[in-house]
Parts: structure tokens; sequence; C-alpha cells
């Protein structure tokens, strides 16, 4: 069976998972780390993609972003992984593939699930157990939604800027909305649309979805409408 290209629409937030080679290390020192973000917010201009969270672990990362056309997130995708490997394996002195194939996407639901991701892309490391709160971790978005720095790779969402009227609120309100966490069934579906590449939100949200490109959004059967799956809160 042919594989299916990704899920890409412009403006919607899209939900990006890359992963190293056999779950290989991608990062070795700090400046691993740096050299990451810093090709993330050179190409994110560039190809004007809003980077709304990220954070970057041992062996993969994740994004949070909305492309403005439909070929800016897999350009800067590929801009920066090839970039990315050329880096680390000078430093490593190593050569071959650094990434576990093709970066792993999909689009979701603003008002179901945006805040939602973000949530469950700051708590990775949690979950981890490399720290006990997401805020002692240096290599993720997180600092820059509390107020502790300025992440010029971050682009804030609308929906963070409804969550208070002043900084101070925004920020204590989002401390909070990481500090009560997600649902596991939340957890889960974040984790599987973006492995699978099929959109996550309402069925009325896939279905005006799918009028939109020829790509199937969810899982069907072929030979039959495509069906839209639901989701728990």
């Amino acid at each position: 069976m042919a594989r299916l290209p990704r899920l890409t629409l412009p403006g919607h937030p899209h939900h990006v998972i890359q992963r190293g080679n056999n779950r290989q290390a991608i990062f070795a020192s700090s400046a691993d780390y740096q050299t990451m973000l810093d090709l993330l917010d050179e190409n994110a201009r560039k190809f004007n993609v809003a980077i709304h969270a990220y954070v970057l672990m041992g062996n993969h990362f994740h994004l949070l972003a909305t492309p403005e056309t439909a070929d800016g997130l897999p350009q800067m995708m590929q801009a920066v992984g090839r970039r990315y490997v050329r880096y680390f394996n000078d430093c490593q002195k190593r050569t071959g593939t650094l990434w576990e194939g093709r970066y792993k996407s999909t689009l979701i639901q603003t008002e179901r699930y945006l805040l939602a991701c973000m949530a469950y892309i700051d708590l990775n490391p949690v979950r981890a157990d490399m720290v006990v709160q997401a805020k002692d971790y240096p290599w993720s978005s997180h600092g820059h939604y509390l107020g502790a720095r300025i992440d010029k790779l971050i682009t804030p969402h609308a929906l963070v800027w409804a969550l208070g009227n002043t900084p101070f609120a925004r920020e204590a309100a989002y401390a909070d909305l990481v500090q009560a966490g997600i649902s596991t069934s939340q957890q889960q579906a974040l984790t599987d649309s973006a492995l699978r590449g099929w959109a996550l939100g309402a069925p009325e949200f896939v279905e005006n979805l799918q009028k939109k490109t020829t790509r199937r959004v969810s899982k069907g059967t072929a030979g039959r409408p495509v069906s839209t799956p639901k989701t728990k809160d």
C-alpha cells in the first residue's frame, strides 16, 4: 500500500514529532540543543511557520506549529533536519542517518486540543522522570509562558492571549493549566494522531477538514466513505 502524504494544511496548528533512529540520542551537549533551536528559529521565519510550543528531549523532539502555506512546514523540517544532521555528524565524528525516517505530524482542532497539546509537550520531561516539574526543564517553551525568559522562537497562539488580560494573569493561568495536566485519553490521542497522521478533533471538525483536501484525514475503509473518528475530552 502506498504511503500517504503528510496531512498539512495552512492556518491549522500541527503537532510534530521527530525521533532519532532506533531511539538513539540526537543531542549530546548543551550546544547541540541550542543549535537545534537556532535552526528552528531561522527556518520558521524563512518558511513562515509560527511555532507555538516545543520540547527537545534526548532522542526526539516535539513541535506545535502553524504554517502559513501548504509547503511551509515540510520545507522547514527538511531544512532543519538536513543541516542539523551535518552539524551533529561533524561534531560526533560520525556518518549516516540520524532520524527515524520522516518526521511524524498531523493537525489538531484548535479549540479542543491546542492548549492540551501545549501541556502535553511541556510535560514530556516530567513523564520521562527527567524533572519533577515542567518548569525545571530548560529545553522547552514552558519557561517562556511562565515569564521566566523570552524565547524568540515562540509565537503565542491567540488562545494563549485569551487566558488573561495581563501577562501575569496569562502566566498564572498557563502554569495552572500545565500543573493540572491532561487526561490519559488526551495524551494517547495526541500521541497516536501525530504518529499515524490522522487529524485530531471532533467529528464535525474532521468532516469539514476533509472538504479541504483530497488526502484522507481519518482512517477509513477502502471503497467506503471516509469515517470520522470520535475523540474523548
